[in-house]
């Protein structure tokens, strides 16, 4: 009966703003707009009261303004409150804070494949070549040729990203796709696919992987990179010079006894932090066979 008839006491605004960790001063606005009224106005000082009872109704309004609902939607809410209007609410928020996740999380992981190069191009020796462990990963592919344009391929890759639904290129990391057999024969240049590697999108997702072949492949798809061995090499410098470092690759494989499949994936690892491209370090790995 105590409880009961404490909670039926009436609170000064500091102490009601207290009780909910906000300012005073959003009650005294809430009020002003009629979106949160006080239960009484004590009529000797004119301050604003309020009831115990009233917090649900409060935190209702403080979960939603921090979800960013406008103040005439919440007002609208309230003034039609039930069950179904909140559950359709929720439904539409959750939704959204579901997108939000997805988009921090693969941000996230763009800016930790950004620190791996940064780690990279200070501790590494990048005359090295190595071999190096990696995950599948899922990557967006177009198909190019010898005689594809500059415009042609920013015009894909454009098209890609848009409906990957990418909001901007740093959400993202691109490169090019060499097949294993044009490296054997000598073909350093026969580029056959852009890449865009997707932080959001993991294997299992998207439209079916295609085959792992450049020809008579018109329809960009997706195209997984297989986890295991990679012989891992870097090239300082023009891309013109990129063969002399393919040359050299294809001799340590040799000397080795490594056989390489599958694609060259080339990527720059340094477009943040050089002015020049004389100092542009492109990275290549390739699938080490089994």
């Amino acid at each position: 009966m105590k409880e009961s008839n404490e909670k039926n006491k009436l609170l000064t605004i500091g102490q009601f703003a207290a009780m909910h960790g906000i300012n005073k001063k959003t009650l005294m606005w809430y009020d002003t707009i009629g979106l949160f009224c006080p239960a009484a106005i004590n009529p000797e000082n004119g301050y604003r009261c309020y009831d115990y009872h009233q917090s649900p109704v409060l935190e209702t309004i403080l979960l939603l303004r921090e979800l960013d609902v406008p103040i005439a939607e919440i007002q609208a809410f309230l003034e039609n409150r039930s069950a179904a209007a909140m559950k359709n609410l929720l439904e539409e928020k959750i939704e959204q804070l579901d997108r939000q996740m997805l988009h921090l999380q693969a941000v996230r992981k763009t800016l930790c494949g950004y620190r791996q190069n940064m780690t990279t191009l200070l501790t590494m020796d990048l005359t090295d070549i190595s071999l190096v462990e990696k995950e599948e990963r899922c990557l967006i592919t177009v198909d190019i040729d010898k005689d594809t344009s500059f415009e042609k391929k920013v015009e894909m890759i454009t098209a890609q990203t848009t409906r990957y639904q990418l909001g901007r290129l740093h959400e993202a990391s691109y490169g090019s796709m060499i097949p294993v057999e044009s490296l054997y024969s000598g073909h350093f240049a026969d580029y056959c696919r852009l890449f865009i590697e997707i932080p959001a999108l993991s294997p299992g997702q998207g439209a079916q992987t295609p085959a792992d072949s450049c020809a008579g492949q018109t329809d960009a798809g997706v195209h997984i990179q297989p986890g295991g061995t990679y012989l891992r090499a870097f090239h300082r410098g023009e891309w013109e010079r990129l063969p002399h470092c393919y040359e050299r690759i294809l001799g340590y494989a040799e000397a080795h006894g490594l056989s390489l499949s599958g694609f060259s994936y080339e990527k720059g690892i340094n477009e943040t932090v050089i002015d020049n491209v004389r100092d542009y370090i492109t990275q290549i790995e390739i699938p080490v066979a089994g």
